[in-house]
């Protein structure tokens, strides 16, 4: 009897999940297992923790969902907190592991543990990795290879909206036998204070008051969609920087793959046809396109989008002077309007769309501070930290990425438009 290994990363869903269907389609037995990697909680070369305690608890949570909604299949999910490559090898020969299934991941971290565990294993195994988090799947998209992605996004955008058909979602595995989930499963899954942070309460003022999980991710569409049909103007207010309301907020269950961007596609397509089809149903799925772009571009250049000088390589003057990344941390600036965003981060791990680009042009272009610190710092706090959109999107500000203008923002004309009655800096700079 086969018996296949689902490792979970960022595609930590039920639904529409390739690794998860051809496991159950092509073994008579399957496990799962997901790593809380203790690299992932360390303290990078900039400073900051990999991932900080807002994401850490959104994580928690998500996992703990995914244990359920797997036990509802008869699967058995596994939790370790440790490095994949000492864990795996052994697991593999305990349980008789014949495939494993993952989710195909290319940067250099992903790629590492992978040739780590393959370098351990003594039998013959089979690594089978999908792309599984796109919108445009990369085999659909009408470019022989990534090379040949565009420099430009709206290249890309219009190219692929004319010759690309976003394929249909995947429907819940069949349960297993119930004999498949009767292992015996010693491990658990982390609590904060585990992972090295301390429990804490949500502030009252956040813009994101919502729990990590699968459930969660369609709750948010359920209520976004049909209850309220706030997709009928996300154009009109995605710029908001107040309140749950003002954008969809999939982002962060988008990131670790709680919901796929192809489950969100599908769903604004049913509220065209059932509701109404407008420009601003559509700007949901160009923001779909735009995530998929920065993901191809990481394709495509690999390790140059953490480097310096970018994919452009422009060698530019960057400074790296610890009182101003202080103040800019903390909201203390020149600029209420950055500081009011940078406070709100601190608080709460979230932050408007608006405000990151407004904080990353102010830290890149007026204080011509190192781009890579503040990418690290977003890495750090944003519960929807996703590695190729947030370092994508500090390229694209910072001078060295995909913006063919090299915008800087006026940050007090970006103040005055999108907060005119100050309520935003209000809420976040009152004593």
């Amino acid at each position: 009897m086969s018996t296949a290994l689902v490792w979970f990363q960022n595609n930590l869903r039920v639904k529409d999940n390739i690794a998860l269907s051809k496991a159950c389609k092509e073994n008579q037995a399957v496990i799962a297992v997901y790593f809380f990697d203790p690299r992932q909680f360390d303290f990078t070369e900039y400073g900051f923790k990999k991932t900080g305690k807002f994401r850490a608890k959104f994580l928690i949570e998500t996992i703990k969902e995914l244990k359920e909604n797997l036990a509802a299949i008869n699967i058995p999910l596994f939790v370790y907190r440790e490095k994949p490559e000492k864990v795996l090898p052994c697991f593999f020969e305990k349980y008789a592991i014949s495939n494993i299934y993952l989710q195909k991941e290319w940067t250099s971290e992903e790629q590492g543990i992978i040739k780590k565990i393959k370098k351990e294993v003594v039998k013959e195994l089979e690594f089978k990795a999908f792309y599984d988090q796109f919108l445009f799947h990369p085999t659909d998209i009408p470019y022989t290879n990534f090379t040949e992605i565009p420099k430009v996004f709206t290249e890309f955008r219009k190219k692929c909206e004319a010759q690309v058909t976003v394929r249909e979602c995947l429907t819940k595995p069949k349960a297993l036998t119930k004999e498949n989930f009767e292992l015996e499963n010693p491990t658990k899954i982390p609590d904060l204070n585990e992972l090295g942070f301390e429990e804490f309460e949500l502030d009252p003022r956040t813009a994101f008051p919502f729990q990590g999980g699968e459930d969660q991710a369609k709750e948010r569409i359920q209520h976004y969609f049909w209850e309220t049909k706030n997709l009928a103007k996300y154009k009109q207010t995605r710029n908001g920087l107040i309140g749950e309301a003002y954008s969809s907020k999939l982002s962060a269950w988008l990131a670790n793959g709680s919901i796929s961007p192809k489950q969100i596609y599908w769903a604004v397509k049913k509220f065209e046809k059932d509701i109404t089809k407008n420009q601003d149903t559509y700007w949901l799925i160009f923001e779909l396109i735009w995530r998929d772009y920065f993901k191809f571009i990481s394709l495509k250049h690999a390790n140059k989008i953490f480097k310096i000088d970018g994919i452009l390589e422009k060698e530019l003057r960057w400074n790296k002077d610890k009182q101003t990344l202080q103040r800019w941390v903390c909201g203390e600036t020149k600029e209420a309007f950055i500081n009011a965003n940078m406070k709100e981060l601190a608080a709460t791990g979230f932050m408007s769309n608006r405000g990151r680009q407004n904080v990353a042009s102010f830290w890149a272009k007026e204080l011509k501070q190192d781009w890579r610190i503040g990418a690290a710092y977003f890495e750090s706090l944003l519960i929807d930290y996703d590695v190729h959109s947030n370092w994508g999107n500090w390229m694209y500000n910072s001078g060295v990425g995909n913006d063919p203008r090299d915008r800087k923002f006026n940050i007090k004309r970006q103040a005055e438009r999108y907060d005119p009655d100050k309520k935003f800096q209000e809420l976040w700079l009152k004593k």
